[in-house]
């Protein structure tokens, strides 16, 4: 059982690390270089970064964190280890509220409507499209940066909690 939690706190760990990284890259790097180029380069880019967004590397990332968090939750109560359960469910919690529903609720929306624009028909059109797009879809995103890192720290208390807890001495 000890090797279960390890292996899913381990897990939740890094992915929510990764997810993290992509989400702060974008906001950081990625938008602000689209925003510095003309609109229309920007929505095409745009347009075929969240195609290719699209893969089972990320979704498995993506969805995978609240999954490996909750998992590890149990398993750490199922092992007397409240503290460290409750710290990952937290972080279970934050990831859903805070990164997986505004992508749901707000970004994914956000890219089906710039991908329904197509290529734009002129730069007026262009630029109308992106500026309706980009700065909703940014700050949501940097929302999505944040709480994924809160996901991370979370998981980073659990493990911290489970490392000191009563069964600290455990054995396989």
């Amino acid at each position: 059982m000890a090797i279960l939690a390890a292996a899913l706190l381990a897990a939740t760990l890094l992915t929510a690390a990764c997810v993290a990284g992509v989400f702060f890259a974008f906001s950081v790097a990625v938008m602000p270089g689209l925003n510095a180029v003309d609109p229309a380069h920007s929505v095409t880019a745009m347009q075929s970064v969240n195609e290719r967004i699209l893969n089972p590397l990320f979704l498995g990332a993506f969805v995978g964190v609240p999954l490996l968090a909750a998992g590890g939750g149990v398993v750490l109560l199922l092992q007397g280890e409240r503290g460290a359960a409750l710290a990952l469910f937290a972080a279970a919690g934050t990831y859903v509220l805070g990164a997986f529903a505004p992508t749901a609720m707000v970004n994914v929306p956000l890219n089906d409507v710039l991908a329904a624009a197509g290529t734009p028909e002129s730069a007026e059109h262009a630029a109308r499209l992106w500026a309706d797009y980009a700065p909703r879809w940014t700050a949501w995103n940097t929302a999505r940066a944040v709480f994924s890192a809160l996901t991370v720290l979370l998981t980073a208390l659990a493990l911290y909690l489970w490392a000191r807890g009563p069964a600290a001495g455990r054995a396989g």
